[in-house]
């Protein structure tokens, strides 16, 4: 997997296995699958920017000896708010472990003490089980799978390759459209991976990078594969809030060392929770939008001083390297902090074994909703969950191959797809930077109609904006052209075309996803977890179900523990 080779165009049109996402997630799935299998990993960005990467907190796994599944269990089960399925949180706990030992082996350089795993607390979690790489768990991570990966036979990695949407006939996910340099073409798939990661980005105050637009939930929606609980978000209490810098992410673990949120006259703005700095996400970051409310402030403070000078240089040398970038010293003055939106519960609807309800399809991640993390994610569960579910596909099975599978198709020899050729006629009729300017507007709106508090009359007015929105969108021509394009043809830009087309794909995409956020945020009439009404502020018993959305389906629910599974495969 060279770099040289990474940019050269793409000829195969036929894979054993697709993955969609370059992150932690695509990664351990590439790692995991059966071996044999020809594989393409595909990211949309040339440069590594995925979410794992900037992942600060740990992995959670049982590791000690006070420690145990009852209360790994259990701490994610309260975390999640009654919305947990038990198969799906008690398959993570009890492979954890080895999850752990299996990132050993691969290299991944944690955090020790005493001759053994350093192990910190965070956030209601009932013993320290969270595995480090000091402040940058999930670059070390990602690290330590992108060198095993170049060491797969029969992997190939092509960065800078956009995935367009799914390719669905008779039943069962066949592939994928994606942009290939200048040309939009298939390939053909006998099995798709999505681990693309979250959507983070449609919110304008987030820690996740701007490639988490969620594609991967758009793309499995207008496939026709359900997704679920999309209201349940999750805002992290503490991103860096100062002018003009990026919502950096001030992990939790500095509040499990003992750093403390206060406010301006050093009061602290959690002391009413049970918990208090350590509360849940949803609860400490609920608590801050109030306390800024109410004394009229865009941010509070987090102060890293109790910690100590030399634990804080050894254990977050990333924290406060970012600090004294922008010109704060932590070690000497509280630092400006804000709730972000930072983690997706919801997602494309996955069984154990990381199937969606459509044949054909998987996924991996944040991009899946395995039923993990119920309403609100218990810290550093995320990483893992990755870890876990990929490791599921270690059984995929697929069907019959619908076309040739040699090596010889691999690089484009003569059992190929026949394949007809055009060149798109969609004109450059928008300007690149009003797209931007829709796209930035689109994010206040999710940000101040959907999220950390919420009220149903501005959801609604929001959900009947958006559709039509969307609606004005899809007639923009190039847009139109890829919707026409069939299996076997390909549509060939101009690079005009091709740098309007990708701004114009994220805001559809987007849309896709806000309208399909806002819709289930107003369905779901009580607060519970990441989801918060103002107009209906208590959790009521009858809406413990999941949120279940599927293509011309009326939204609906559905009972814990029916998680999704797909239907007869009409290939096997």
């Amino acid at each position: 997997m060279a770099a040289d080779a990474r940019s050269q165009p793409l000829l195969a049109s036929h894979w054993d296995v697709v993955v969609v996402g370059g992150g932690a997630a695509g990664l351990m799935t590439c790692l995991e699958l059966p071996v044999g299998l020809r594989v393409l990993l595909i990211s949309k960005d040339r440069a590594p920017l995925s979410a794992s990467r900037w992942a600060q907190g740990g992995i959670a796994a049982v590791t000690r000896p006070e420690d145990s599944f009852t209360s790994h269990r259990q701490d994610t089960l309260k975390a999640g708010a009654g919305l947990c399925d038990p198969q799906a949180v008690e398959l993570l706990v009890r492979q954890a472990p080895a999850c752990v030992e299996r990132l050993l082996q691969l290299g991944m350089a944690f955090d020790r003490s005493n001759g053994g795993l350093s192990t910190t607390l965070e956030a209601a979690h009932s013993h320290r089980r969270v595995l480090h790489a000091q402040d940058r768990t999930g670059g070390a991570l990602v690290d330590a799978l992108e060198r095993e990966a170049k060491r797969r036979p029969l992997l190939e990695q092509r960065q800078g390759l956009l995935a367009l949407k799914l390719w669905v006939e008779r039943g069962r996910c066949q592939g994928l459209q994606v942009l290939d340099g200048l040309q939009v073409r298939w390939l053909r798939a006998r099995a798709v991976v999505l681990a693309s990661g979250g959507g983070g980005h449609l919110f304008e105050k987030t820690t996740n990078p701007a490639q988490a637009t969620g594609d991967g939930v758009a793309m499995a929606w207008q496939a026709g594969a359900q997704v679920r609980d999309l209201e349940f978000v999750q805002f992290h209490p503490t991103a860096l809030m100062l002018a003009g810098a990026p919502h950096f992410l001030i992990s939790e673990a500095v509040r499990g060392e003992g750093a403390r949120l206060v406010d301006h006259s050093g009061q602290s703005p959690v002391a009413q929770l049970a918990g208090g700095d350590l509360a849940p996400r949803d609860q400490v970051s609920r608590a801050l939008v109030r306390t800024m409310q109410e004394q009229k402030v865009d941010q509070l403070w987090l102060d890293l001083r109790p910690i100590g000078d030399a634990r804080l240089e050894r254990q977050f040398p990333t924290i406060l390297g970012r600090c004294r970038e922008l010109g704060l010293e932590p070690t000497t003055t509280p630092i400006p902090i804000a709730p972000a939106a930072h983690y997706w519960m919801g997602g494309v609807s996955t069984d154990l074994s990381a199937a969606t309800s459509l044949p054909g399809l998987y996924a991996v991640g944040e991009v899946a909703c395995t039923g993990v993390h119920g309403a609100n994610r218990l810290a550093s569960n995320s990483l893992m969950e990755c870890l876990v579910f990929a490791r599921q596909l270690g059984g995929l099975t697929l069907a019959d191959p619908d076309g040739p599978t040699t090596a010889e198709s691999a690089v484009g020899g003569p059992q190929s797809e026949p394949c007809t050729e055009a060149q798109a006629h969609g004109p450059v009729d928008r300007d690149n930077a009003a797209i931007a300017g829709q796209i930035a507007a689109l994010r206040r709106r999710c940000w101040r109609v959907a999220g950390v508090e919420r009220c149903g009359s501005e959801l609604r007015q929001a959900l009947a904006d958006l559709r039509l929105e969307k609606l004005e969108l899809e007639h923009e021509p190039l847009l139109r052209e890829l919707e026409q394009l069939e299996p076997g043809q390909r549509l060939v830009l101009s690079p005009a075309q091709r740098r309007r087309l990708e701004p114009l794909q994220d805001l559809r995409q987007m849309l896709t996803l806000a309208i399909l956020l806002v819709e289930a945020a107003e369905f779901r009439q009580e607060s519970r977890g990441g989801h918060f009404r103002t107009d209906a502020a208590s959790t009521q018993p009858f809406w413990q179900r999941h949120t279940v959305q599927q293509k011309d389906a009326a939204i609906q629910t559905a009972a814990l523990g029916q998680i999704s599974s797909p239907g007869p495969d009409p290939q096997r």
